[in-house]
C-alpha cells in the first residue's frame, strides 16, 4: 500500500476516533442532564417552594404568585424539572467539553485541565450566586413597589420562573467571559493589545448589554449588572495577556 494512501487512513481513523469521542462526550451530558432532572423531579416540592419562589416570597412586599392555567402547575413542574436538570447537570457538561478538548491542547497545557475545569464551573457557578442572590432581590423589588399602590401585582408563576431560570442561566453563561477569553487567547484569535485598544467601545456595549438583560428600566439595576460585567472585562485582560500565543508557539 502506498504510504500516501496509508497516511489518509491513520486520518480517517483519527477523524473516526474524534467523531466516536465526542459521541461518548455528548451522551455522558445526556445522562448527567437526566440524572440530575430525576433529582429535581424527586424533590421538585422543595426546590419549587423554597428556593425557586424564595426570591417572590422575601421581597416588600411580596410578591402574589398565581396560576392562571387549569394545566399551569403540570407544565410549571415539568419546566423546572428539565430546566433545573440542565443547569444541575452543567459542571459535569463543562467537564466532558475540556477532555473533550484536552487532546488539542499541548503538553504543557494539558496539565492545567484540572485547573480549567474547576475554574469554568467556579465562574458559572458564581453568575448564578450573583443573579440569585444580590440581582434578582434587587430586581424583584423594583418589581413589586413600582407603579400606582391602586393596582395590584398579580404574577403568573410560569411568566414568574421563565423568567427565573433564564435570568440564573444567563448569569452562569455572562460569568464565562474570562473562560471564553481563555480560550480565544489561546487559538491565537484574541490579544491583550486588542481588548486594551477597544476598552472603551466594550464599556459601552456592556453598558448596553446589560441594559437588554436587566428587566427593570432602572440604573441602579443596569449598574449592578453592568459592573461585574466591566470587572470581567478587565479580569479577561489579564487572562489573555498570560494565555495568549507566543511567538515561538505560533512559529513552532
Amino acid at each position: 500500500m502506498p504510504i500516501d494512501e496509508v497516511q489518509s487512513t491513520d486520518k480517517d481513523m483519527n477523524f473516526l476516533d474524534h467523531l466516536e469521542e465526542l459521541r461518548w462526550r455528548i451522551i455522558k451530558s445526556l445522562i448527567a442532564i437526566v440524572v440530575c432532572s430525576v433529582l429535581i423531579g424527586i424533590f421538585s416540592d422543595y426546590v419549587i417552594t423554597n428556593i425557586l419562589l424564595n426570591p417572590a416570597k422575601n421581597t416588600n412586599p411580596p410578591l402574589n404568585i398565581i396560576n392562571l392555567k387549569p394545566y399551569g402547575q403540570v407544565t410549571l413542574y415539568l419546566e423546572v424539572i428539565i430546566m433545573g436538570g440542565v443547569i444541575l447537570s452543567i459542571p459535569v457538561i463543562i467537564y466532558q467539553f475540556w477532555k473533550f478538548i484536552e487532546p488539542g491542547l499541548l503538553p504543557n497545557e494539558r496539565k492545567y485541565i484540572s485547573l480549567i475545569i474547576l475554574f469554568t464551573i467556579f465562574c458559572f457557578l458564581t453568575g448564578i450566586a450573583f443573579i440569585y442572590f444580590i440581582f434578582l432581590p434587587i430586581a424583584l423589588g423594583f418589581f413589586a413597589k413600582f407603579g400606582s399602590t391602586y393596582i395590584e401585582n398579580q404574577i403568573a408563576v410560569d411568566e414568574y420562573l421563565s423568567f427565573l431560570l433564564s435570568m440564573i442561566f444567563v448569569g452562569g453563561i455572562v460569568f464565562e467571559l474570562p473562560v471564553i477569553t481563555f480560550i480565544l487567547a489561546k487559538l491565537g484569535i484574541l490579544k491583550k493589545n486588542f481588548m486594551k485598544k477597544y476598552r472603551r467601545h466594550a464599556i459601552v456595549l456592556i453598558l448596553i448589554l446589560a441594559g437588554i438583560l436587566t428587566p427593570t428600566p432602572d440604573i441602579a439595576s443596569q449598574l449592578l449588572l453592568g459592573i461585574p460585567l466591566l470587572l470581567l472585562y478587565e479580569i479577561s485582560i489579564l487572562i489573555c495577556k498570560y494565555s495568549e500565543k507566543k511567538p515561538s508557539q505560533i512559529n513552532t
